[in-house]
């Protein structure tokens, strides 16, 4: 019951704050924008809603306006909760249905995905239920058959190989064994008590093997010339495929709007680096950083605003970044990077650095010029117990930092910039 208690409590002081009447349409309002604010709990709003249900009826007659409206807006927060994770599920099932390996998608898929992404509550039918399993298993299908031709790509290309090497051993021991042949001969032959007759037959024989030699050769080198183009087409086949896959790597890795890691991505680079300070000790320090009132960003320039300073937000700190620290995205305007250092003040200055360059320029979108800020926290490995709790740590930080004015970060040791 705390977070439903939180926003009555909050709807009350905002209302009063600003000098409005706590009307029914004003106070539904207003607890509508702090819930669209926060990350609600569902399981509370309907644990609330039977507790309503369980009013006797003598008490609900004696408060029948105040229930109904209570009504009213338990039901439309369970409708925004609701929207809210459908919108996120169906897009869950479009990425699980799209292949990762092959880029071709099918028309049927493309409309299947746009039928979803723009009725998310389809997903609940028994027929939609049964087409998504269909897409996901022609996914698999569909990478499985291309992963099995580049396999065989490569199968083809060691056979080859293999085939034409064997060719040129093959075709050396014969002209090696028919220049033996002649040597013998020649040894055997006494120059000096020879014929003419004799001498001749003996040039015409040379003649000859050298002429076998000669064609033997030109056979040798332009089956190896053939084999030499076959193989390169078939090099740069699997480049291709090298390319591809390792771009299906990074669309795992990378969050597809600002290219920095995603959290499950970022989480595995942080075990590893963890692994490592618990075998040799190279500390690191967790800083976590917000955006600044970014609703308001949305509220007043669109999604497609909010996406452009999240892209411009974080190209910065990959940049202003080294690359043996790791930056992720954590979630929404929320970002995280697990920073190496050898002194605190290269710590300080790598914040600080950060937070110049962000508060002294301009976010460009279209024809407007937005200033932002940010809130960070900061806490050291070497502080705690485990790489979770310094992650936790650094979390409340940056929240201590939001809650007492924002635009400032805050380190392990209350120091604040």
């Amino acid at each position: 019951m705390e977070d439903i208690s939180n926003i009555t409590k909050q709807t009350i002081l905002n209302l009063s704050k600003h000098n409005i009447d706590a009307t029914p349409k004003a106070y539904t309002k207003e607890f509508c924008k702090i819930v669209d604010d926060i990350d609600f709990n569902i399981s509370e709003c309907e644990y609330f809603k039977n507790a309503l249900n369980k009013i006797s009826n003598d008490e609900k007659k004696a408060f029948h306006k105040s229930i109904d409206s209570t009504y009213d807006l338990i039901d439309i927060l369970l409708k925004r909760v609701e929207k809210k994770n459908l919108d996120k599920m169906s897009e869950l099932l479009k990425q699980a249905m799209t292949p990762s390996i092959s880029l071709s998608i099918s028309d049927d898929l493309h409309s299947f995905s746009i039928k979803i992404g723009d009725s998310p509550s389809l997903i609940f039918e028994e027929s939609i239920q049964k087409e998504i399993e269909k897409f996901i298993e022609k996914r698999f299908e569909v990478d499985k058959e291309i992963v099995a031709k580049k396999t065989a790509d490569i199968a083809r290309l060691i056979t080859l190989m293999s085939k034409y090497l064997g060719d040129a051993i093959d075709s050396n021991s014969k002209g090696s064994s028919s220049v033996s042949q002649i040597k013998d001969k020649i040894n055997s032959i006494c120059v000096s008590g020879s014929t003419k007759d004799e001498l001749n037959k003996l040039q015409t024989k040379l003649v000859q093997a050298a002429i076998s030699i000669e064609n033997e050769m030109q056979t040798v080198n332009s089956t190896l010339q053939s084999g030499k183009d076959e193989v390169k087409a078939l090099e740069t086949r699997i480049q291709e495929l090298e390319k591809e896959l390792h771009k299906t790597k990074e669309k795992s890795t990378k969050d597809h709007l600002t290219g920095t890691l995603n959290r499950s991505a970022y989480e595995n680079e942080l075990k590893k680096l963890d692994e490592q300070y618990k075998r040799i000790n190279t500390d690191f320090a967790i800083v976590f950083f917000d955006i600044d009132h970014f609703k308001n960003v949305n509220d007043t320039y669109g999604h497609e605003g909010g996406d452009i300073i999240l892209k411009t937000f974080s190209a910065l700190i990959l940049k202003l970044t080294r690359d043996i620290d790791v930056v992720g995205r954590y979630g929404g305007e929320e970002f995280v990077v697990a920073v190496h250092y050898k002194s605190i003040d290269e710590l300080e200055t790598y914040v600080k650095r950060i937070k110049n360059v962000v508060t002294k320029n301009k976010f460009i979108y279209k024809e407007h010029k937005i200033s932002i800020t940010f809130s960070a926290g900061i806490e050291l490995r070497s502080n705690t117990q485990s790489v979770e709790e310094t992650i936790s740590n650094a979390d409340k930080l940056l929240y201590k930092a939001k809650n007492t004015g924002r635009d400032k970060i805050i380190f392990w040791n209350k120091t604040e910039i």
